[in-house]
């Protein structure tokens, strides 16, 4: 084997701590090697060029390339030597950047280390074979699990590349969050406004398939040829029949349901939409509060319907749909929202549980004073479409409130108490719900207690400064300490009743600038709660075989090269199920998953790479510890069979769409039949015994 080591300074990241020349020098004396070179930056066209002419005038049948990290041009490398003639898995990478100029400050200990790291690399080269890229049939459909305004955004963009899309939204309407709230930052524009054209496009597109107020149950098969199964949850309304008229709910006698969509500060009936501009404008019934349902009395919606399209009878139906495709924009929840909240399940299933405060901040008083809420119940409370119709009134008696107090970072960046990390999209939201409530109470008095003021984004830092300086919101930078609700009097009448005014709360705090206390009589206090991932994504990622963090966010493959796939082939995300995201950034990553798999499905048959386990099925016993161990399931227990099909024996066998190359059934394996192609054991050897 001639093998060709090339050695790439990358700028001054590697030549400021390793000698590159003495690599090279010492690299060219390896048993093997033909050719050693060094270059100032070996991916630029000149050195791939530099590789490609080696290769061809020396005849080189390996090549060795001594750079950074093999996650950034590994690729890039192949692809060079390829174009030469030399097959793509017969170049290996050494990490001289990462491993060698990123950690160590000595150079003479760095250049050694370097060395030692090529020597292994060239011993490992030795032992490749070529190997031939996978190919995989493909279902040119794809499926976008969540409906808010980056699965709507994802759905459209391949819909209207003529791909078929099938979208599963859990709620029974397309929107999510989104569609809840009344205006959008920095623009103030009307959040419907911009949202329900693509609501309703989405629900009339030829090549989108809506599957409504359905969950995903089971995720079989691989990269191209996926096959899920989802529960269509009885809507006991026959939405092929329904007009949409609206005589059920406007006729349905319970009528003081508290209202999902509104976070339970308004009310529904129990036949219902959740919203008006809900897409599909179809009702379901709420099992939990429909007499008929529960006693088989009263009907008055079969009776008032003229279309027939009421079904008492409904019954939850589980489909088979077959994509090539899978993107996850299951979007998020406030962490003040209790998760047995029946928001956070599913829309209409029962009314919302008892406002439950958020862990550690019991001295807010959220859930116990009916005036302290969160963010989007003051959305709702703002929303012209919302149960006050605009009129930001106090849930506890319906007056005006005059001062509000909007406390940021409740949950986040909080060790102690709630979540580190940072929810991003507060520090706005808050800054816009000051500039609302001015909109709607001129004289009114908007104070917030903030950290730290996070504002970056195109014109919002402008925005902030714009709701301090123009609309008068007063900002103390400082910790609440304490919510307590008071009364102006009590007074004990001579019936032994308690009369008492309207309550008020008094909101204690430090403003960390002045060094002063401050404390404030506010007639409503608003908390800029937490983002935290949706209640179930941690099982969802389980069926798609996803990664998630401590969060419960899910895990992109790479954040910076792969920022919208995961490890699981042909999955992707977009939104805020990866992590707290503003709307403009949930939908640019809602286009660029919807690329990704339009660049998939655009290709007759899917190629992988070939690093994959093997299994030597003459030597497998059919434990199968490596099924049990595989986090792909790409494990697959078959029946080997002579040729007059007679039983032999059992085996494992390798699902080569499934196996993503992690090596963790090789390392359980008691009989030591698996080995990862690119890293076999004889490979392995081969390096550790360079450094003997």
């Amino acid at each position: 084997m001639k093998i060709g080591v090339f050695t790439c300074w990358c700028g001054e990241n590697i030549a400021r701590t390793v000698d590159c020349q003495k690599v090279a020098d010492e690299a060219g004396k390896l048993p093997g090697v033909y050719c050693s070179e060094n270059y100032k930056y070996m991916c630029s066209e000149p050195g791939q060029q530099l590789i490609a002419n080696r290769i061809k005038e020396l005849g080189l049948t390996a090549v060795v390339v001594a750079s950074c990290s093999p996650h950034m041009h590994l690729k890039t490398f192949r692809k060079a030597a390829e174009n030469a003639g030399i097959n793509p898995f017969l170049v290996e990478m050494a990490n001289i950047r990462e491993h060698c100029s990123w950690v160590h400050s000595n150079k003479e200990e760095a250049t050694a280390k370097a060395i030692d790291l090529i020597r292994m690399s060239v011993e490992k080269v030795k032992h490749n074979h070529a190997l031939v890229p996978i190919e995989i049939p493909v279902t040119k459909r794809a499926m976008v699990i969540g409906a808010g305004v980056a699965g709507i955004q994802a759905a459209l963009d391949i819909a209207s590349a003529g791909i078929e899309v099938v979208l599963v939204e859990r709620t029974s309407s397309v929107g999510g969050k989104m569609a809840g709230l009344s205006e959008t930052f920095p623009t103030l524009d009307c959040s419907q406004c911009i949202l329900t054209p693509r609501m309703v496009e989405t629900g009339q597109h030829q090549n989108i398939k809506l599957l409504t107020y359905s969950e995903v149950e089971a995720v079989e098969g691989y990269v191209g040829n996926f096959k899920v199964k989802i529960r269509k949850k009885a809507k006991y309304v026959d939405h092929t029949k329904c007009t949409g008229c609206g005589a059920c709910w406007q006729k349905c006698p319970q009528k003081k349901i508290p209202n999902d969509f509104d976070y339970g500060l308004g009310s529904r009936t129990a036949i219902y939409i959740p919203f008006p501009q809900a897409v599909p404008s179809k009702p379901v019934i709420d099992t939990e509060h429909c007499t008929k349902l529960k006693t088989g009395k009263c009907g008055i919606c079969e009776k008032t319907c003229v279309a027939g399209a009421i079904k008492y009878d409904d019954q939850d139906e589980v489909i088979t749909e077959e994509v090539g495709a899978i993107i996850v924009a299951t979007g998020y929840e406030l962490y003040s929202i209790s998760s047995n909240s029946s928001f956070s399940k599913e829309a209409g299933a029962s009314a919302p549980a008892k406002k439950k405060a958020p862990a550690g901040y019991g001295e807010y008083g959220y859930g116990k004073y009916p005036d302290v809420i969160d963010g989007l119940q003051f959305e709702r409370l703002i929303s012209a479409s919302g149960p006050h119709n605009g009129e930001p009134k106090r849930p506890s008696d319906g007056k005006i409130p005059q001062k509000i107090v909007f406390i940021k970072c409740v949950g986040s960046r909080d060790n102690a108490k709630g979540l580190a990390y940072c929810s991003k999209i507060c520090c706005m939201y808050t800054a816009k719900h000051t500039m609302l409530y001015k909109h709607k109470v001129h004289n009114g008095e908007a104070h917030v207690f903030y950290m730290d003021i996070r504002s970056g984004g195109k014109k919002y830092d402008e925005f902030v400064r714009r709701a301090i300086e123009q609309d008068g919101a007063i900002y103390h930078r400082g910790r609440v300490s304490k919510i307590t609700q008071e009364f102006r009097y009590v007074e004990k009448q001579d019936d032994g009743s308690v009369k008492q005014s309207d309550p008020y709360y008094v909101v204690r705090g430090m403003d960390t600038l002045s060094g002063r206390p401050v404390t404030i009589e506010a007639d409503m206090v608003v908390l800029a709660t937490a983002m935290s991932a949706t209640e179930g994504t941690e099982r969802l990622a389980q069926k798609l075989g996803v990664g998630y963090d401590e969060y419960g966010f899910l895990t992109e493959s790479h954040p910076k090269l792969r920022p919208v796939e995961t490890n699981s082939a042909g999955v992707f995300l977009c939104g805020a199920c990866q992590a707290p995201k503003d709307i403009p950034e949930a939908v640019a990553q809602a286009s660029a998953a919807a690329g990704k798999v339009m660049i998939m499905l655009s290709q007759p048959k899917l190629t992988r790479d070939p690093e994959i386990a093997n299994v030597d099925e003459n030597r497998c016993v059919a434990c199968f510890a490596c099924g049990r161990s595989c986090p792909y399931n790409a494990i697959d227990r078959l029946e080997i069979k002579d040729r007059r099909g007679n039983f032999v024996k059992w085996t494992a066998r390798v699902n080569p769409g499934l196996c993503m190359g992690c090596g963790t059934c090789v390392s359980v394996c008691p009989s030591k039949c698996i080995d990862l192609e690119g890293f076999t054991e004889q490979q392995i050897y081969a390096e550790i015994e360079s450094l003997g």
